[in-house]
């Protein structure tokens, strides 16, 4: 029997990428998604099935929960993947923001935990979309690096609390790629949200070339997934380098990123 999966944010960017590859590959895949139009399309147009699904909603997992009880008697792997970002600086960004955030990018995934954890038979996965923002901390971005740190440390305990039960937890941790998701997000002031959109728009990867990175760290049983090489590498250096050689480091980063988002991006004739 073909994979049974479910994704939330499954209507576009990364979700619908991990959408299409899955299908392609024989999976029975079910898209979750708050924007319900977008989500049927997406559906219509990979071969998959289409459900509403705002993850700030117990309501909506219950109904979930039921869809695949119903329908497929449970599910083989549970994608997080819904998820939003806020940038600005610390001391400008209202806490009506943090809310909104951490709702979305860490309860969310809470809440597929609870609901659909009971349809999860063993053998069976959850993949929890993080970000380098989970281990690598880039000013004007404190509520997002909190709520993907967050999330990295969920999927950490749940790695232990469902290890008894044969369900794997693995967490994918991509650094910048091009994406809608600067389409969605709350930025404190115009400048860090031009900035932002710059790094997602320059970017040299995709939504299909990182879910195609994903999926085989996922059939590797990889825990944690790195999509980006130089973030990796990053990553390494922080956990071996002493601290202040480390934030030597990225100071020395930071000033060539800076540099390089106020060069005019090059156009094609």
């Amino acid at each position: 029997m073909a994979k049974r999966v479910f994704i939330t944010g499954g209507a576009g960017g990364l979700g619908r990428a991990l959408a299409t590859q899955l299908v392609q590959s024989g999976a029975q895949v079910l898209i979750g998604d708050i924007d319900d139009t977008a989500a049927q399309a997406t559906a219509a147009k990979v071969g998959a099935i289409a459900i509403r699904c705002d993850v700030t909603s117990e309501g909506d997992f219950a109904t979930v929960a039921n869809w695949l009880q119903d329908n497929w008697g449970g599910v083989d792997l549970v994608i997080n993947n819904a998820g939003v970002a806020q940038m600005g600086a610390l001391d400008q960004t209202p806490i009506d923001d943090w809310h909104w955030i951490l709702n979305i990018n860490t309860l969310g995934p809470v809440r597929a935990v609870q609901a659909l954890g009971p349809l999860m038979p063993p053998g069976s996965q959850m993949l929890n979309i993080a970000s380098m923002a989970a281990m690598l901390y880039l000013p004007n971005s404190a509520a997002y690096n909190a709520s993907k740190a967050a999330l990295l440390a969920i999927s950490e305990t749940l790695m232990l609390e469902w290890e008894p039960r044969g369900i794997s937890i693995h967490v994918a941790c991509p650094s910048f790629f091009r994406t809608d998701l600067a389409r969605n997000m709350r930025a404190a002031d115009d400048t860090t949200r031009a900035a932002t959109t710059r790094m997602v728009e320059r970017a040299r990867v995709g939504a299909d070339e990182v879910a195609a990175t994903i999926l085989v760290g996922l059939a590797a049983g990889d825990p944690h997934i790195l999509t980006h090489r130089p973030a990796r590498k990053s990553w390494l250096l922080k956990r071996y380098l002493p601290f202040s050689m480390y934030m030597s480091m990225m100071r020395k980063e930071l000033a060539k990123l800076n540099t390089r988002l106020k060069t005019p991006s090059k156009t094609k004739s």
